[in-house]
């Protein structure tokens, strides 16, 4: 690295950080609902009798709510459509999602109607001439006559809900009509005000969705023909504070121009939230610590300045997730804290190549110990392409696919590998080449943590692995063990999560610990004996109940059983997903694994042979298949969390798979006539010391993540743990021997020598 050239990546490096650091300290994160608490729901609009929910009637329809949602008066709304018919509403802080959906998913048809006198019932749907029978609001059992409507909704300038104290009127709902609405107003009731005092001619219905919410008579002081004049008029019915809001939320709002159905909610505590970001914050600092002091043991000052480089890295792409505007959920964080792993990713394999480097340069490194490392970063400079863009294909898949919080996670990790490369191939290199011009360095290069080849490095020079000359015996067990996976999920079945069936998960927080069984024969009595019970939290006080049936009136049923067996219990979370929707979800996720397995294929097939990259999914696909399995026997769900645990393994298998595949082909560039199956042992003995110490890495901040990440993270935690030890050993024990019976059935033309072109290998 020439003179200039170091300055300039210097300079880029600083303006990097100094930015990043700016804009951690001046910028608020967006949190997501499931860390500041608040309901989510996701409506889906439907076609009407003379209308239909395009994209069009979706944004109508999106305007209206936006003026719902303000009305209800929740700090900070936000709404947004996704896709051509659905709209996401976040309100933050609502812990009652039941008043939530009941004001912003009705379709508010608000009409004013003359009442031509008193009918005998039943009430009924409007006729052709628009007349109607409703009941009256102020006698149960009687029934109204109603012209057709004489205003709509559409005439309201504005809805306020007031406390009329002068009158005695309680809570009340005061409007305002525009010009030409406010002189119908006035003959509505000048015509009404002319009937005599006792005929029900003399009240003008107010009609909200089929239902007469007021039905005022027109006092005395009304002149008859003249009306209520100023374009104002009030709604009373004896309502609550919270009613009156309501109502005027939806007049202010307008009518729905089509209706909408709701197919998804969540809703978070506040406490449950904060509780996620303690557990998560800790669990990152305790696995960059252990990940910081490993890497430092490992490689000694190089070790060291990796370590700064991942704490520039953290500072980066926290920065970037600020900047972007992301909303940083529960799974994104996760996504933050095993994107650590991808950035010792890449430090490791420069260290590790740095080592064979100076071992082959001998006495010649001792003058300069800048020429191993700069060689090392030219030539690893393919694997990590390659390694990283697998992850960023996986990470690309959860986006497109993956809904909720889960995107967040994509967004995240994307972030993360793109900035693994800035902090792993300019920032370590520009630390490593100022550190390395020292002269104190200079004179004792075994602080540097290149000079030694490590223990692992030094054994397996003494007795290199023979795995190839069993690669059959290999081969055979590995399909043992995918039967037994596949036996589990045979036998045992894939539990899929609420969010693919459909259906309802309520968390509840108890006073005290709660029996399972107590909870589970409670609610079985209750008249839901398919209802999956669990406790979880501290000494059991946690219970969550999942059950088909999504209405409120079976939640209330299912709390009073809750309360019979361990006391008061209070809502800390509430999911509801409605079947279509987790139908969809199921197939998108389904979808989602296919195209994952496909799009990892592609790449390789372009970057290696054919018979490199079948062997490098088939190994990725064995992984996958086997934490499925491991679910299934212990009987988790397959959730949302759970995909992107799936697909970060598919990322990861094929990650390691990648470094091994690299240096086998680039051994069998200038392999001399040496037998393939010779060549990939060396392959794998070469790159296991990377394969380990990557794997350290990561294990320190899932172990992190699965101690103290909380019951939100710990099955996400499980399947990445299991996947990265089965990625690891299937690079070894699967995707190599396949590598290497394919090549011999389909043999590769033969190789070319090498061209050399400032110590790279291209």
């Amino acid at each position: 690295m020439t003179a200039r050239s170091a300055l300039r990546r210097a300079l880029l490096a600083l303006a990097v950080v100094a930015l990043s650091l700016w804009i951690a300290l001046t910028t608020t994160p967006r949190l997501g609902l499931d860390l500041r608490g608040g309901t989510r729901i996701v409506l889906q609009t439907e076609d009407g009798p003379t209308t239909r929910a395009d994209a069009a009637a979706t944004d109508r329809a999106l305007e209206v709510l936006r003026k719902r949602v303000d009305g209800l008066g929740v700090a900070e709304p936000s709404l947004a459509r996704a896709g051509e018919r659905r709209i996401v509403v976040e309100l933050p802080g609502l812990r009652d999602p039941r008043e939530a959906a009941e004001v912003i998913g009705r379709t508010a048809q608000l009409t004013f109607h003359a009442v031509t006198g008193e009918a005998g019932g039943p009430a009924g749907p409007a006729g052709a001439d628009g007349k109607r029978v409703l009941a009256d609001p102020d006698a149960p059992g009687r029934f109204l006559a109603l012209s057709a409507p004489a205003l709509t909704g559409d005439g309201v300038e504005n809805a306020e809900a007031v406390l009329d104290t002068a009158n005695g009127r309680g809570w009340t709902v005061d409007l305002s009509f525009r010009d030409g609405a406010a002189d119908g107003w006035a003959r509505l009731t000048g015509d009404a005000a002319c009937a005599q005092p006792a005929d029900p001619a003399r009240r003008v219905a107010i009609v909200l969705d089929d239902r007469i919410v007021s039905a005022p008579g027109m006092q005395a002081g009304v002149p008859c023909g003249a009306g209520i004049g100023g374009g104002s008029a009030q709604i009373t019915g004896g309502f609550s504070a919270q009613e009156a809001r309501d109502l005027a939320a939806l007049v202010q709002g307008g009518a729905l121009p089509v209706p909408v159905t709701m197919v998804e909610q969540s809703t978070v505590g506040p406490t449950l939230g904060a509780e996620a970001i303690r557990a998560s914050a800790l669990a990152a600092a305790i696995g960059l610590a252990c990940t910081g002091l490993f890497v430092m043991v490992v490689y000694r000052l190089l070790g060291v300045l990796a370590t700064v480089a991942l704490l520039l890295y953290g500072l980066i792409s926290y920065a970037a997730v600020v900047a972007l505007g992301a909303t940083l959920t529960l799974p994104g964080l996760a996504g933050f804290v095993l994107a650590v792993g991808i950035a010792v990713d890449a430090n490791v394999l420069v260290f590790e190549r740095a080592r064979e480097e100076y071992a082959a340069l001998g006495r010649a490194a001792g003058r300069d110990l800048r020429r191993p490392v700069t060689a090392a970063f030219g030539k690893v400079w393919s694997a990590v392409a390659d390694s990283h863009v697998t992850t960023l294909l996986a990470a690309g898949l959860l986006f497109a696919f993956a809904t909720g919080p889960v995107k967040g996670f994509g967004v995240t990790l994307a972030i993360g590998v793109v900035t693994s490369v800035l902090t792993a191939m300019v920032i370590t290199r520009l630390l490593a080449d100022a550190a390395l011009r020292l002269p104190a360095v200079r004179r004792r290069p075994e602080l540097t943590g290149i000079a030694s080849p490590g223990r692992l490095r030094t054994r397996l020079s003494r007795r290199a692995p023979r795995v190839m000359a069993h690669r059959r015996r290999w081969l055979t067990g590995c399909a043992g063990l995918l039967l037994v996976a596949l036996a589990g999920i045979g036998v045992r079945g894939v539990e899929f999560g609420v969010e693919f069936t459909g259906g309802r998960v309520v968390q509840y927080a108890a006073e005290r610990p709660v029996d399972a069984d107590a909870a589970r024969t409670a609610i079985a009595a209750a008249g839901f004996p398919d209802a999956v019970v669990q406790t979880t939290g501290d000494g059991d006080s946690d219970v969550s109940v999942r059950v088909r049936e999504t209405g409120d009136d079976e939640q209330r049923d299912i709390r009073e059983a809750l309360t019979g067996v361990a006391g008061p219990v209070t809502v800390e979370r509430d999911d509801l997903i409605g079947p279509s929707l987790g139908g969809e979800l199921r197939t998108h996720a389904l979808l989602a694994l296919g195209l994952a397995v496909a799009a990892q294929l592609l790449y390789l097939t372009v970057r290696f042979r054919w018979t490199y990259a079948a062997a490098a999914v088939a190994a990725m696909t064995q992984d996958v298949l086997l934490v499925v399995g491991l679910f299934a026997w212990l009987g988790k769900p397959f959730d949302s969390v759970f995909l992107a645990a799936l697909l970060t393994v598919v990322g990861y298998s094929v990650n390691d798979s990648v470094v091994v595949l690299d240096r086998l082909r680039e051994l069998r560039r200038r392999g001399g006539g040496v037998p393939l199956a010779d060549l990939a042992d060396r392959a794998v003995a070469q790159t296991l010391p990377r394969t380990v110490n990557t794997g350290m890495g990561a294990l320190f901040v899932l172990v992190a993540l699965a101690v103290l990440g909380g019951d939100s993270l710990t099955d996400f935690s499980v399947a990445l743990l299991a996947g990265v030890v089965l990625g690891m050993a299937s690079t070894v024990f699967t995707a190599m021997p396949l590598a290497v019976v394919l090549e011999a059935r389909h043999p590769a033309p033969a190789p070319t020598a090498p061209r050399r072109r400032a110590g790279a290998v291209v």
